[in-house]
């Protein structure tokens, strides 16, 4: 009884500490999210939420497969460095961390070189069969794509996929944060484009060349607002065309209603699967342009202030910073865009992580899958990890180089909005 007694008080500060602790972080939080409430800056906030949480279920993965596997998972939080608030539950530690770059599973014996107690060693990793080992080292990529897979099935039956565009008005824009000619002319979201100029207009592609050929020069537009015929005349600001030339392109400010296609639950699977399978190609695809000779050649002149693309044109990856900043954009453009803006991100790391190379999941997949080769009957082989570091501090380091760049561009010459 002295014995429990004893043990309850050396561990109440700790539980004390932690619950103040857990209270503060509730406390900052909720000022965040009244500030980005009153500010505007709850989409983007929104956007870093959902990042947060594609971080954490790609953890999720490891973290479940690790238990089915019987390993010895001793830690599962989000973030680095000094910690915010933890609790242990079992022989894992759950928390939160003051650096928010990431999350990560600790699971004992991930390679050879790691110290670990002889009473744990039948537990790590590194002593359990390969199809369990691979499991693991993959898992974190498959939530990637089954949470692809996912948003596509609520995009095809819930939201909706833009289909059709039709020839009314659906949003009105600004130029430079001031009114533009749609504004000023007194277009309203609803707007049927009838003609223009005595023109009859059955596709909305057949407006913006009109207009972009007419710079400074009025438009009568025909429209139809609700039961009664109007005639509005805008006079298209002149504004500099996307190929960077140096003509003018007339700008009005109006993008057409898209009308949404909603399926059942076995034809979304059946598109879903599709687009996952387009998706993941054109991802590949994406990772050979970005090394590509030419791509390095463009990307070092945009770091270097010279390159001649950078706005909707600017073929480069973003940063975190940069998805931050789009998704915003697209969550205040339409839930469509957004869903579809994380499909794309979770393919991208999903596939990234897939790269043979250490410290990526991939790497542990091909250090496996090596070891699974060697290894003979009744002999198991386990590869030399020193041998790899040198290797792998090369990655880390290109990795780390690559996101400071990109970073660096992200903030000082970001991509123009691409929901406009």
């Amino acid at each position: 009884m002295t014995q429990l007694l004893q043990r309850r008080t050396e561990r109440g500060p700790v539980e004390i500490d932690n619950r103040e602790r857990f209270i503060r972080l509730a406390y900052f939080l909720a000022i965040v999210l009244v500030l980005a409430i009153f500010t505007g800056f709850s989409p983007f906030l929104g956007v870093i939420f959902a990042l947060v949480l594609i971080v954490m279920l790609h953890e999720f993965g490891h973290f479940v497969t690790a238990k089915w596997a019987g390993m010895k998972v001793t830690e599962y939080f989000f973030g680095f460095g000094p910690r915010l608030w933890s609790i242990r539950k079992g022989e894992t530690e759950y928390g939160i961390k003051a650096v928010p770059l990431g999350g990560y599973v600790k699971i004992i014996g991930m390679n050879n070189l790691e110290q670990v107690d002889p009473a744990d060693e039948p537990r790590t990793y590194r002593q359990k069969s390969y199809p369990r080992r691979l499991s693991v080292a993959v898992a974190g990529s498959v939530m990637h794509f089954l949470l692809a897979f996912v948003r596509l099935m609520v995009l095809w039956t819930s939201v909706g996929v833009p289909d059709k565009v039709t020839t009314q008005v659906g949003e009105i824009f600004k130029i430079k944060g001031k009114p533009s000619p749609a504004q000023l002319a007194g277009f309203k979201a609803g707007d049927q484009i009838l003609a223009v100029d005595g023109h009859v207009i059955t596709r909305w592609q057949d407006l913006p060349p009109y207009i972009r050929k007419r710079p400074n020069h009025p438009i009568d537009f025909t429209i139809q607002r609700g039961d009664r015929l109007f005639k509005i005349t805008a006079i298209p600001t002149a504004e500099a065309a996307a190929d960077s030339s140096d003509d003018k392109v007339g700008f009005v400010g109006i993008g057409p209603k898209v009308v949404a296609e909603r399926t059942d639950l076995g034809t979304a699977v059946w598109r879903s699967s599709k687009t996952m399978g387009h998706l993941t190609s054109l991802t590949f695809g994406a990772f050979g342009t970005v090394f590509s000779a030419s791509h390095l050649r463009d990307y070092t002149q945009q770091l270097s202030g010279h390159g001649a693309v950078t706005g909707k044109d600017a073929d480069r990856p973003i940063s975190v910073v940069g998805f931050v900043r789009v998704g915003g954009q697209a969550v205040k453009h339409g839930w469509a865009d957004f869903l579809t803006l994380l499909v794309a991100i979770n393919l991208f790391v999903g596939i990234l992580n897939l790269f043979p190379m250490l410290p990526l999941d991939g790497g542990h997949v091909a250090i496996a899958t090596y070891e699974r080769i060697r290894s003979r009957k009744g002999r198991r082989y386990h590869a030399d990890v020193t041998k790899l570091l040198p290797l792998t501090a090369a990655v880390v380091t290109v990795l780390l180089l690559f996101g400071a760049m990109t970073i660096y561009l992200d903030i000082f010459r970001p991509i123009a909005n691409p929901f406009q």
